[in-house]
């Protein structure tokens, strides 16, 4: 996948992302956004998947712990969903531990929480 197939599926999530706080608001549990968003992906003809394991990979060895991806959309595009108060570093953190277990380029952190959706969406990157 090119940048610019990235960047068209990256403004499909976000304008799928504003209709659904558009919609649902703010105050809701980060459940109900993941499904919201993962039927407003797929009315937008996008592939998307949740709660997709990612083991735990070390020095070749996988360990018999897994992390979950909330949302992984045309195999390619994390999506880690939250609905709090305010982001933290160690959200930060995950979203970036993330893309480096699944070896994705992009991933985006979305806070649902918020008066303005614009203001909780963040864009990572890996190797992109």
């Amino acid at each position: 996948m090119d940048k610019n197939q990235y960047e068209a599926i990256a403004r499909q999530i976000f304008f799928a992302s504003l209709e659904v706080h558009k919609i649902m608001g703010p105050g809701l549990l980060e459940s109900v956004y993941e499904l919201c968003l993962l039927k407003e992906l797929s009315l937008r003809g996008l592939l998307a998947e949740c709660q997709i394991p990612i083991p735990l990979v070390f020095k070749g060895y996988e360990l018999s712990k897994e992390y979950r991806i909330d949302i992984l959309v045309e195999d390619q595009i994390i999506l880690e969903l939250k609905a709090v108060e305010s982001i933290l570093p160690i959200h930060e953190a995950q979203m970036i531990s993330y893309l480096k277990l699944a070896n994705k380029k992009l991933g985006f952190l979305i806070n649902f929480n918020v008066p303005m959706l614009k203001d909780g969406f963040r864009r990572f990157v890996n190797n992109y």
